[in-house]
This record gives C-alpha cells, sequence and structure tokens, in this order.
C-alpha cells in the first residue's frame, strides 16, 4: 500500500475513440486543462480501446497513440485492445498464434453459419485469419444495421473507413502493406487486460484505496476471475470470440467475488457512460459522428469530453 499522505497518482481512462482523430485531440486538450500540469504529466493514461472504424481517420488516431511515450515521458500509457482492434490487428497479421499451436482456422466453425450473411473475407491471405479478421475485411449483405439505426461501412465491424484512412478500398488484401510497421507494432503490443493494485477512487465514504481493472467489455459473471484474468493475460487466440472484448449484458457487472474487497472494473465498448459504485463504463460517442468521445478521470470520478468548452 502506498502512503496514505502522499497525494494519489491521476488516472485517466479514455473511451472508444473509433477513428475521430479531432476528437481525440480535443479531449487530450481538455484533460490537460482539467488537471493540474505536474498530475499530468506524470498520470497513468488507460485507453480502453476501439481506436478503428467507423469514424474517418484511424490511421491519425494511432499516429497520435504512438505518438505519447515520446510526448509524455514521465506518463504511464496502456493501450487496451478492443472487439474492433482485435479484427483489424488480425486482418493484417499481428495477432500471437494460438499457443497450443492449433491454426486460427479452427475457431471458424462454431460460427460457419454466419459465414455468407456477413460476407466474410477471402482474399489473398485468408487461409489462416483468424476468425475477427475475416469479418472485419469482409462485405456484409445487409445495408442497414437494424439494432444501431446505421447504416453498414463496408463490414459488420464498419471498417470500411479503417481502410480508406490508409488509402485502399474496404476489403483490399493491400491493407496489410499499406499499414505502416509503426502502426503494426502498435497493434501487436496492445493488451487484452491492466491491472492496477492500488488506486484511489472518491465515494461517499471518502477516499477510498482500490485494485483497478481495465478491460474493453468487463469479466464474465458467471466465471472464475483469476482463470479469467489469466486468460486475458496470455492474450490466448485460440477463442474465436473473446467475450471480455465483445460481451454485452455477460459482462456489464462487476463479478461478485470482486465485491469482497473494493475492485475498480473499468470498460469502454457498451456506447453509453454509465457510473455505478466502482463500475465504470465510459463509452459515450460508440463510434458516432454527433456523440462525444469522454474520459473519467480518479480519483475524482470527474467526467471530460472531448465537447467540453474548458478555460485554462
Amino acid at each position: 500500500m502506498s502512503d496514505p499522505k502522499a497525494k494519489p497518482r491521476i488516472v485517466c481512462c479514455i473511451g472508444d475513440t473509433h477513428g475521430f482523430h479531432t476528437k481525440l485531440q480535443n479531449l487530450w486538450s481538455n484533460l490537460q486543462s482539467a488537471i493540474d500540469p505536474s498530475d499530468f504529466s506524470t498520470a497513468l493514461i488507460i485507453f480502453l480501446g476501439d481506436y478503428c472504424d467507423r469514424g474517418p481517420d484511424t490511421k491519425k488516431v494511432i499516429d497520435f497513440l504512438v505518438s505519447l511515450p515520446s510526448r509524455y515521458p514521465n506518463q504511464k500509457h496502456v493501450f487496451l485492445t478492443g472487439n474492433h482492434d482485435l479484427a483489424f490487428a488480425a486482418f493484417v497479421g499481428v495477432l500471437p498464434p494460438p499457443p497450443d499451436g492449433s491454426e486460427f482456422s479452427d475457431g471458424w466453425k462454431e460460427y460457419e453459419d454466419s459465414e455468407d450473411r456477413e460476407g466474410w473475407f477471402k482474399g489473398d491471405g485468408y487461409e489462416r485469419m483468424h476468425l475477427q479478421g475475416r469479418r472485419w475485411g469482409g462485405k456484409i449483405k445487409a445495408k442497414f444495421n437494424v439494432a444501431k439505426g446505421t447504416e453498414y461501412k463496408g463490414s459488420i465491424y464498419d471498417a470500411g473507413p479503417t481502410f480508406e484512412s490508409y488509402g485502399v478500398p474496404h476489403g483490399s488484401a493491400d491493407l496489410v502493406k499499406a499499414v505502416p510497421d509503426e502502426h503494426k507494432k502498435f497493434l501487436a503490443d496492445m493488451v487484452w487486460v491492466h491491472e492496477e493494485d492500488d488506486v484511489c477512487i472518491e465515494t461517499a465514504d471518502g477516499i477510498k484505496h482500490s485494485r483497478l481493472i481495465a478491460v474493453h467489455a468487463g469479466l464474465e459473471k458467471d466465471k472464475d476471475v483469476k482463470q479469467q484474468l489469466a486468460f486475458l493475460r496470455a492474450r490466448d487466440t485460440r477463442v474465436p470470440k473473446i467475450q471480455a472484448l465483445s460481451g454485452r449484458k455477460n459482462v456489464w457487472d462487476i463479478p461478485k467475488e470482486l465485491t469482497e474487497k473494493p475492485t475498480v472494473v473499468v470498460s469502454g465498448h457498451h456506447g453509453k457512460l454509465n457510473i455505478e459504485g466502482l463500475r465504470l463504463i465510459i463509452d459515450e460517442g460508440g463510434g458516432m459522428a454527433e456523440r462525444p468521445v469522454a474520459a473519467v478521470v480518479l480519483p475524482s470520478v470527474k467526467i471530460v469530453r472531448d465537447t467540453d468548452a474548458l478555460t485554462n
């Protein structure tokens, strides 16, 4: 446990950016304005995933993210994998291979009934591609996403704008060559979970010292947490669909075994901003052009948005 008299370290958790570079720049400026400069310069910055798709400027977003460690050398930067980023990494061939030596294609069968409807990618390199890469680079037959009330942008992942930001048409295998090595390294190095033993959070009962677990969608409530964390730390790509990165209701709540001692669980993914006790869901934008990109700052639990009009 850290010195109780020491000033708590600032932690900023930044929600899904989805290719909106200008929003990310504005949010970053607003975080700088909202936080004391010495605190900001040493803050822990956790990006909650989904950097690509939907918005127009994925390439610029990743340029911005890879520049941060040299621009802010005393900050600590964590880049979580979102379900969209995992699929992008799969398409360009930088996912870690399955640890048991199996082929990615072994994971297709469970979902093959969706192949025709989702128009899975069948171009160069598809034979050895993780399921999500094939779905991401595919061409969905439906034009309209009824659940979201929006038109699909190329694939079920709305990946078309990501391809276009690198100068190639949606579904083109040329994306593999078009993505710079620095971006491939970023995609290869993303983590599936981040854990901190001691962060501070303001509650109704004062400041609490708490464990923190950051994961894009959340942890499954009916599965052993230790096993889930071990699987996520290992980035086990045998599984064709990773619930902690892509689940919905099944990962919304904090698993019961984590409620016995204070544990903050922070995620993006859900297209909502929802703060309930120590469960923080920070995805106000959801990749929608008209909605803000938000961040939560600890210990204050203050929400900062790209749209805030802050004065220095």
